[in-house]
């Protein structure tokens, strides 16, 4: 979708209103000359015409660029309804979004002194520069939303020779199309089934980690079975385990089920993908499913080197 820019706007103290300038320069620390530019991950701020128009009513009177010290003005799209690492590409830059809105400072803020209210807080967008270059008026940027790339692998002798029907893995595939439905981002969801076989596993890992994929979970294995090979496997790829989500799991559940002491299973990174190796039941890919979804964006942020505490 085109989001046309409408003003590009600069300001040399925070706190303070822009002022329309004829072109501003993107560098690696967001607007040159302008007082939020750094190494952080709002570098550039953004407010739409359309959020304007409405404060404008709201208002009663005409609100001019920059007013609410956003470096950008566009058009053609509600810009609150982005999400994070999306981005925007123009002839000669790009923009990833960080971060929705903001925390209002209120009566400290001179925008809010000045104009009475805010409309940034809640309707404005941050970016950091991808790629830097000249931007001015009548420019114009194209949205490419985040999709997310996930793989769900079955390590089953069983089910890999066609004896037993997978069960978990069909699960987990609308577990994490249900997720990224609420989160609202698109998701490319690919299933395979493995046999035991841990040269075969580690090769898959390895070509999907170079693929860019997300998110992997490998369901089944964990156990302390001959035939368990799972960690072992996934331990030789991951460059960080994080050991605390898995640890809760077991705690959580085996307080009640103290079989759940027994998984082995792991969560860690690789490169910027993330593994889970949970069990093979589907009871048991439900429960690990849920706890390991309310981390994931979290990680992503982390990953993404955005520091939004």
């Amino acid at each position: 979708m085109k989001i046309d820019v409408l003003a590009v706007n600069i300001s040399e103290k925070k706190g303070t209103i822009k002022k329309p300038q004829n072109q501003i320069i993107l560098d690696v620390n967001g607007v040159s000359g302008d007082a939020h530019s750094g190494p952080w991950h709002r570098q550039v701020s953004l407010l739409a015409q359309e959020s304007i128009d409405k404060f404008e009513k709201e208002a009663g009177r005409k609100i001019n660029f920059g007013e609410f010290a956003e470096n950008i003005t566009t058009k053609g799209i509600e810009l609150h309804k982005l999400r994070p690492f999306d981005r925007l590409v123009g002839s000669n830059t790009e923009l990833e979004v960080t971060q929705i809105g903001k925390k209002c400072h209120g009566d400290n803020c001179n925008i809010f002194k000045e104009v009475g209210n805010c409309v940034m807080p809640k309707e404005g967008i941050f970016a950091r520069v991808l790629k830097g270059g000249e931007l001015q008026q009548g420019d114009s940027f194209m949205h490419f939303p985040r999709t997310f790339k996930c793989q769900i692998i079955t390590m089953s002798d069983r089910a890999y020779s066609g004896v037993y029907h997978d069960k978990s893995g069909p699960l987990l595939n609308q577990l994490c199309a249900d997720y990224f439905e609420k989160q609202q981002y698109p998701v490319e969801i690919s299933s395979l089934i493995l046999p035991d076989d841990s040269r075969m596993l580690e090769t898959t890992l390895i070509s999907s980690i170079s693929d860019g994929i997300d998110m992997i979970f490998i369901t089944g294995g964990t156990g302390i079975g001959p035939k368990d090979i799972t960690p072992e496997a996934v331990r030789k790829i991951i460059d960080k385990e994080i050991p605390g989500i898995m640890e809760m799991i077991r705690m959580k559940y085996g307080q009640g089920k103290p079989g759940a002491l027994l998984s082995r299973s792991v969560a860690g990174l690789a490169s910027k993908t993330l593994i889970y190796a949970i069990p093979g039941s589907p009871k048991a890919v439900k429960e690990y499913a849920d706890e390991i979804f309310k981390t994931f964006m979290h990680c992503i942020r982390m990953i993404e080197g955005i520091d939004s505490h």
